[in-house]
């Protein structure tokens, strides 16, 4: 039976290790076009401010229409996290961000170009077990001709990851225990951070994994 140490991000068996996740390595997390159905679904229920749901008032102002809520934005960017990286990673949990900046406003329609890359990493002193990995995650806008345009968000976050399992680890059989709720959520070792057309708004993947 799969151990937790062993199961990615959505529960399958991991591929992925904390010692596979180097700082320069840059994963290639794929392409999302913005549904525009989607976005101000999302506005309307979570962020409902003029510019993101009204586009009479949207078109007369100064964003010239209806632009995308940066949660929802930052959304599109978990889920392609999720996907490309999380699904086949040995992943825990984040402490946390750091950074979230939206450099350019959203729009439907838009193909936005998803990475991450490795900025650091260092084994937890508070979590044996797991190693820290310091990551950057950026959004690019794609102009017609599929190359990069505008980045449009940078966040920077810190992410949990297990150590590869040894030999005696893997023949183990899965413990029944589960840490106390909210153990360890704030030890000094958190040092930083973490396509076609679709609707709804899916992925494209434009690379086989982890590259650089």
């Amino acid at each position: 039976m799969t151990t937790p140490a062993a199961r990615s991000g959505t529960g399958a068996s991991a591929e992925l290790f904390f010692e596979d996740l180097v700082p320069g390595l840059t994963v290639d997390l794929g392409v999302v076009t913005v549904d525009g159905d989607e976005m101000v679904a999302f506005a309307r229920r979570f962020d409902p401010q003029w510019y993101h749901v009204d586009p009479e008032l949207a078109g007369a102002s100064r964003h010239g229409g209806v632009i995308a809520s940066g949660f929802y934005t930052v959304s599109l960017f978990m889920r392609a996290y999720v996907d490309h990286l999380l699904s086949r990673a040995a992943a825990d949990a984040s402490p946390g961000l750091e950074e979230l900046r939206w450099l350019a406003p959203v729009r439907a329609g838009d193909r936005l170009a998803v990475r991450v890359d490795v900025m650091g990493a260092r084994p937890s002193t508070a979590r044996p077990g797991l190693g820290t990995a310091t990551l950057t995650g950026t959004m690019l806008r794609l102009g017609p001709d599929g190359r990069p345009e505008q980045e449009v968000l940078r966040t920077r976050f810190r992410g949990w990851f297990a150590l590869r399992p040894t030999a005696t680890e893997s023949a183990e059989t899965e413990p029944t225990g589960t840490d106390p709720a909210g153990t360890d959520a704030a030890e000094p070792d958190q040092t930083g951070p973490a396509r076609a057309e679709a609707r709804p708004t899916r992925t494209e993947p434009t690379g086989a994994g982890p590259t650089g």
